[in-house]
């Protein structure tokens, strides 16, 4: 069978664009260390899929119960996400459906936080704010890594993750100190990932990044060059 030259041309792009959207699904995943290290015991062998959808069920029928009055329930939760969801942290997502794995973590992580602070007496606005303060900074990976501008690995573990966030969200509520634990939890995240945000914005010739993203979807939409 003959070579294909087209063929063997387009391999190496192909590789980097499935490098490219491994990496980007894993910064959107926004893995604290905890999950990473229980995706480096997994070596990147178990699907991500399975478990979250696994987890995401768990955690609804937990927070119900603990909602009920189960209130020890309410941090099995993140401690069940965590094992199930942890060790595909390390996979590379490249399976046809796993760019649905950040959506899941979302709904898991965003539910539990606002389901713990309302059922805890803890102020709607304050909530409110936690989860617009961590949805700046998931926006902000969205809108950096489609320039290929990444965050910093530190900003992740600093921001103690998804897994980090709910341990903490539910220990406070076990301890009966969930006000003031989401008090702290919002100005300690807002300051470092809008500060973060703005340092690493302002470093960046914005032309430039506008003229490398309108390249990148002039790229994907122009005709493969045949010649």
């Amino acid at each position: 069978m003959p070579n294909n030259p087209l063929a063997a041309r387009a391999a190496p792009f192909a590789d980097d664009e499935a490098a490219f959207h491994a990496r980007r699904l894993a910064a959107y995943r926004d893995d604290g260390p905890i999950a990473g290290v229980l995706g480096r015991l997994a070596r990147g062998q178990l699907p991500p899929l399975p478990p979250l959808i696994v987890a995401a069920v768990v955690t609804l029928v937990l927070l119900v119960a603990g909602v009920g009055g189960q209130t020890s329930l309410v941090l099995l939760a993140p401690v069940l996400a965590l094992l199930l969801a942890g060790p595909g942290s390390a996979h590379p997502h490249g399976g046809r459906l796993d760019w649905a794995a950040p959506i899941i973590i979302r709904l898991i992580e965003y539910g539990y936080l606002a389901t713990v602070g309302f059922s805890h007496a803890v102020p709607k606005p304050l909530v409110y704010v936690l989860l617009g303060v961590l949805a700046f900074h998931h926006y902000d990976t969205v809108y950096r890594t489609r320039q290929r501008l990444w965050p910093a690995a530190w900003v992740f573990d600093a921001g103690l993750g998804w897994d980090g966030r709910m341990l903490i969200a539910g220990i406070a509520a076990i301890a009966h100190i969930a006000w003031p634990a989401y008090a702290v939890l919002t100005f300690y995240l807002g300051v470092l990932f809008v500060a973060e945000s703005v340092h690493a914005w302002s470093r960046t010739d914005q032309r430039g990044v506008m003229a490398d993203l309108e390249e990148e979807d002039v790229a994907e939409t122009a005709p493969p060059d045949v010649d």
